[in-house]
């Protein structure tokens, strides 16, 4: 039971040391945050934030890799969800879940979505190629869907159209209004998340 409970309340403050230090890293830029600042903002030294992660550095390597294989694993789980027959059987349908599942993300988690590309370079070799190789994964299973419903599309063409969409999608926390799609109450919020989903598939599909 202790150890149960010593285990729990560590995978919680390694979960809000990822959240603050993705909040701060998206405020302030990776290279102007401290370790210190990272402490302070769960509660602990500085120096604590080693028994959770070897550095600073390990710990935006966390949060990037971390954003991108839930991201595939989304994507894979849509996939399997419509039928081993998915990307012929309904791929309008398909290509619509996956953009509602991005902008979902996208605003659920802003901050992860501001430093993704930005702080790329920040990572170590070996963590940026493991990023990269997760987020070419991740479009090109979007492309085998696109491919599926417009076929007449080349190579190309449908790669500017997926990059313009997650463009145009992950441009959203950017705004100082943006909130949770999902969110109680949030007609509005709804409404601007139906106006963005329109805009993505026609930015895919027209």
């Amino acid at each position: 039971m202790t150890a149960t409970w010593r285990a729990t309340q560590k995978a919680n403050r390694r979960t809000a040391l990822m959240e603050s230090a993705a909040r701060l890293f998206a405020e302030r830029g990776f290279a102007a945050v401290s370790t210190t600042d990272l402490g302070e903002a769960v509660g602990m030294s500085g120096p604590a934030l080693y028994k959770h992660f070897a550095s600073k550095d390990a710990l935006l390597a966390e949060i990037l890799v971390d954003a991108s294989e839930r991201l595939l694993a989304g994507c894979r789980a849509i996939l399997a969800e419509a039928g081993p027959e998915s990307s012929t059987a309904d791929p309008a349908q398909t290509l619509e879940r996956l953009v509602r599942f991005h902008l979902e993300f996208a605003t659920t988690d802003p901050d992860v979505i501001r430093i993704q590309d930005r702080e790329l370079p920040s990572l170590a070799p070996e963590d940026n190629q493991t990023v990269r190789r997760l987020q070419r994964e991740y479009v090109q299973l979007w492309d085998g869907v696109l491919a599926s419903l417009r076929p007449e599309l080349d190579d190309g063409e449908r790669q500017v159209r997926l990059l313009g969409t997650f463009g145009l999608v992950n441009s959203t926390p950017h705004s100082a209004d943006s909130a949770p799609l999902h969110a109680p109450g949030a007609a509005d919020g709804q409404r601007a998340g139906d106006i963005l989903a329109g805009m993505a598939l026609r930015s895919l599909t027209g």
